[in-house]
């Protein structure tokens, strides 16, 4: 079941409203991997800055064990957002990072604890303190306090289970309440990523909305019209959704296996005949497990299997890795690989990092071997989002294409394929959400 009218404002109870402040307002995409704000630009809708940049912002908090300044990207709270949260967590430092904070609402964690140092913060919390991070971008680059918000919102934060999905709308609208707006009013992320492409279209759509970001593939099958373009309540217009958890994180993870930490022995075979342990390999490729490596227990551990390894400057690159905290920079090396061959071609890796002058090729040819079976999983979800609706694949008109990880044409190709009447329109991969929320705020509060 779809929560009814998320394009109304959200009920409650509304501070009274200044004239200034009644006029004022702004969109943001709160996402599970990154977010976006939009404020109006004249007649159309544009990006705040989050950082020096970037109008996008990993969805991250970090939390300092002890209570840290005011500067380099932490508030006077001890926490640091977005780039500069991971950077921390990256680099060492004693604390908690939070990610996907998105992914607790709708569940009984929502109101749960979780301890830094000698401190204790609600999930929702945390949330708030993200979202009051971002308000305080958007009233400095607008020149006044922001009253009033449009929230992107999924189709369905829990699925199966429209009371624990109206709460997790209500807990989020408490949140963006809690920071100090007055006025708060919700759209389907996958019909404001549709804003754009239905203003330009003359007669109705069936589209298939393709968001396709860090951690999840997410499909919603919607009906568009020049008609429907200035109605409030889309969620009629929702015909079918479905999602599958593997995205870019996901190939990033068959990248640096295929390709980078083969050259520090991974599926390499030992003296008497057995493959390395793969263990570490698949942690040092897993962004959240790469910090438990450094562990005194977990290197001592690694070191002790050298006599695994037939040849010994695999276990010493291995090693060197490990020792120099070089984990992170390798999901970096295999993540621009994956860019550099994203539409075809041939890059280097350059591994100097690990051993002067080591590198290896990487292929577009590779790329689409090692990561074919997710890409056929996410190509399931597609057929199945469109089945659920009760129709064929030839009756989707077009295939709009959102989120980071669109960019990769082996993926793309394959998503479009069983669609063979529909045709391929390509979105702002990182923005397209955050501006139709803006282009919806616009409609909803003029």
């Amino acid at each position: 079941m779809i929560a009814p009218a998320p394009g109304a404002p959200a009920s409650g109870a509304q501070a009274p409203l200044s004239s200034s402040a009644a006029a004022a307002f702004c969109a943001i995409d709160f996402g599970t991997s990154n977010s976006a704000v939009a404020l109006p630009a004249g007649a159309g809708i544009r990006l705040v800055q989050l950082e020096p940049g970037h109008d996008t912002m990993p969805t991250a908090v970090f939390y300092e064990a002890e209570l840290g300044s005011s500067e380099g990207g932490s508030d006077r709270d001890g926490a640091k957002f977005g780039r500069a949260a991971i950077a921390a967590y990256i680099e060492g430092h004693e604390g908690r990072l939070m990610r996907s904070m998105k992914s607790v609402l709708g569940s009984s964690l929502v109101e749960d604890t979780t301890a830094v140092g000698d401190r204790a913060y609600r999930y929702i919390d945390i949330i708030s303190h993200y979202l009051r991070h971002l308000k305080q971008r958007a009233d400095r680059d607008a020149g006044a306090p922001l009253a009033r918000v449009v929230l992107g919102r999924p189709v369905h934060f829990v699925d199966d289970d429209a009371q624990r999905d109206a709460r997790a709308q209500q807990a989020l609208e408490s949140a963006a309440r809690a920071v100090g707006f007055a006025e708060v009013g919700f759209q389907f992320e996958p019909i404001a990523a549709a804003f754009d492409h239905e203003s330009r279209i003359d007669r109705e759509e069936l589209v298939l909305v393709a968001d396709i970001g860090g951690g999840t593939s997410d499909f919603s099958l919607v009906r568009l019209s020049p008609a429907r373009r200035t109605q409030l309540d889309r969620s009629a217009d929702i015909l079918a959704n479905h999602g599958v958890h593997i995205a870019g994180t996901d190939f990033d993870f068959r990248v640096e296996l295929e390709a980078i930490v083969r050259e520090l022995g991974f599926k390499a075979i030992g003296p008497g005949g057995r493959e390395v342990p793969s263990k570490t390999y698949f942690e040092l490729a897993t962004w959240h497990l790469i910090n438990t490596l450094y562990a005194p227990l977990r290197m001592a551990e690694v070191a002790s299997l050298k006599s695994f390894y037939a040849e010994p400057v695999h276990h010493a690159r291995l090693m060197r890795v490990l020792h120099r905290h070089l984990g992170h920079a390798l999901i970096g090396l295999a993540e621009r690989a994956k860019i550099d061959v994203a539409t075809g071609g041939e890059t280097r890796i350059d591994l100097s990092l690990i051993e002067p002058e080591l590198a290896v090729r990487f292929s577009a040819a590779r790329l689409a071997q090692c990561i074919e079976s997710d890409v056929q999983r996410v190509v399931a979800t597609g057929l199945e989002t469109v089945r659920r609706a009760g129709l064929a694949p030839e009756a989707v008109d077009a295939i709009y294409f959102t989120g980071g990880s669109t960019g990769l044409a082996v993926l793309a190709e394959a998503i479009a394929a069983p669609f063979t009447r529909a045709r391929s329109v390509y979105g702002e991969k990182f923005a397209s959400v955050a501006t139709g929320l803006g282009i919806h705020a616009a409609r909803l509060y003029a």
